[in-house]
C-alpha cells in the first residue's frame, strides 16, 4: 500500500486553468472518491496521478517518492477506465495478461494469476470468450482483472460503472467495496454519481471547477457541508434551499422564508443553531433542509425541535419505500420525503413537520455554512 500527496499542484491546457493549486493527502490503503459535476477536473487529477498528463506545477508523491517526471509504467499503479479498453480480438484471459506477457512474465505465473483472479472476480467460465460476448458487467471485470494482475499499491478508477444501467451499477459498486475490503490496497475513484461516492468512500473529495471544496469522511460530508455547493451536490434529491432572513420573535431567533404573497414561514432555530446567530439579526440567510428532514406531521421520530406548517400539494413522486411531495414555497419546489401512507393527492392541503436539528445554516453572500 501507498500514500499520496498532491502539493499546490496546478493543470493548465493553454489559457485554460483546469487544476487550480489542489492539496492532498490520500492515507495508504484509504479508499478516496473524487466526485462533482462534469467538467470540474476530477478526471485530468486522476490522469496527473497516473502520468498520463504531465502537471503544470506542483509535486505528486506516491509512496513517499516524488513522481512528477515518473512515467506511468514506473508509477506501481493500475487503472481502470470508463470504456473498459479492452481488445476486441482477445479472449478474456488473454486480456488479462497482455501486460504480463509485454513485461515477460513466466507463464507458470501468468497461469497462477488468472487462476487467481479470475476467482476472486467470479469470471473462471468465462477466459476463453472475447469480449463481443459479454455483458457490460462482465466486461468491467475483466477490466478489473488486468489491473489486478499486476499487484499494483495503487488503483485508479475513471468512472468504471458509468456505462452499466442502474441495477449492473449496484451490483459493481458491491464488488468493488468488497474488493477494496479484501485487498486493503489505496483506491482514488472518481465519479460524478454522488451515490456511489457516499456508499464506497472512506473520505470523498468534493470538487468544483479546479478547486476541491471538502474533504472528509461521507457523514461529514453530507450532515456538515462546508458551504451551499456541497449541501447541494451531494444528496438525492438535494438539500431544500429556502432563502430567508434571520428574525428574533418571542425570545427565540427564527428564519423567516417567503414574502406576504408567498404566506411566509418562520422557522424557529433550535439552541445549537440559535448560538450562532445571535449578532446576525437582520441578515439574509439560506436555511438547508434535506427532504427526510420534512415529513408527514405526527410521524414518530425522535427530536425535540419540530415545526408545523401546513402547504397544498403541488407534485407527487412514489419511489416505493418513500414517497416525495413537492409543495411551492418561496419561488421553487420543496421536496419532503413521506411514507408511502401519508400521500395526499395533488393539491390538497398537507401538514408538514420539520425536524429544525437537522436545519442547516449558510450565510447568503459567502455561501459558507454558519
Amino acid at each position: 500500500m501507498s500514500d499520496i500527496q498532491l502539493v499546490n499542484v496546478r493543470k493548465d491546457f493553454g489559457a485554460t486553468k483546469v487544476i487550480k493549486g489542489i492539496n492532498l493527502a490520500i492515507d495508504a490503503g484509504e479508499f478516496v472518491v473524487l466526485v462533482g459535476p462534469s467538467g470540474c477536473g476530477k478526471s485530468t487529477l486522476l490522469n496527473l496521478l497516473a502520468g498520463l498528463e504531465t502537471i503544470t506545477d506542483g509535486d505528486i508523491f506516491i509512496g513517499g517518492k516524488r513522481v512528477n517526471d515518473t512515467p506511468p509504467r514506473d508509477r506501481d499503479i493500475a487503472m481502470v477506465f470508463q470504456s473498459y479498453a479492452l481488445y476486441p480480438t482477445k479472449t478474456v484471459r488473454n486480456n488479462i495478461t497482455f501486460g504480463m506477457v509485454a513485461r515477460n512474465i513466466p507463464k507458470a505465473d501468468q497461469d497462477a494469476a488468472v487462476a487467481e483472479i479470475s476467482t476472486l472476480l467470479q469470471i473462471e467460465r468465462l477466459l476463453s470468450r472475447k469480449p463481443g460476448q459479454l455483458s457490460g458487467g462482465q466486461r468491467q471485470r475483466v477490466a478489473m482483472g488486468r489491473a489486478l494482475v499486476r499487484k499494483p499499491d495503487v488503483f485508479l478508477f475513471d468512472e468504471p460503472l458509468s456505462n452499466l444501467d442502474a441495477k449492473l451499477r449496484i451490483e459493481m459498486r458491491t464488488e468493488i467495496k468488497k474488493l477494496h475490503q479484501r485487498l486493503g490496497k489505496t483506491i482514488v475513484y472518481v465519479t460524478h454519481d454522488q451515490i456511489e461516492a457516499m456508499t464506497l468512500a472512506s473520505r470523498i473529495a468534493v470538487m468544483d471547477n479546479g478547486h476541491i471544496r471538502q474533504f472528509a469522511d461521507p457523514a461529514t460530508i453530507y450532515e456538515e457541508p462546508v458551504d451551499l455547493f456541497v449541501a447541494g451536490f451531494m444528496g438525492s434529491p438535494p438539500m431544500n434551499m429556502l432563502p430567508g432572513k434571520i428574525r428574533k420573535q418571542g425570545g427565540q431567533y427564527v428564519v423567516t422564508t417567503g414574502s406576504a404573497e408567498d404566506a411566509p414561514l418562520d422557522f424557529p432555530l433550535p439552541p445549537t443553531l440559535s448560538k450562532r446567530v445571535g449578532a446576525m439579526e437582520g441578515r439574509d440567510v439560506i436555511l438547508g433542509l434535506r427532504p427526510e428532514a420534512i415529513f408527514a406531521a405526527g410521524t414518530e421520530l425522535p427530536g425535540a425541535h419540530r415545526f408545523v406548517f401546513e402547504r397544498p400539494v403541488s407534485v407527487v413522486e412514489p419511489t416505493g419505500p418513500d414517497t416525495m411531495i413537492l409543495f411551492h414555497h418561496v419561488g421553487t419546489d420543496i421536496v419532503a420525503r413521506v411514507r408511502p401512507e401519508d400521500a395526499r393527492p395533488e393539491g390538497a392541503l398537507f401538514q408538514f413537520e420539520a425536524d429544525m436539528e437537522k436545519a442547516k445554516l449558510f450565510d447568503a453572500d459567502t455561501t459558507l455554512r454558519i
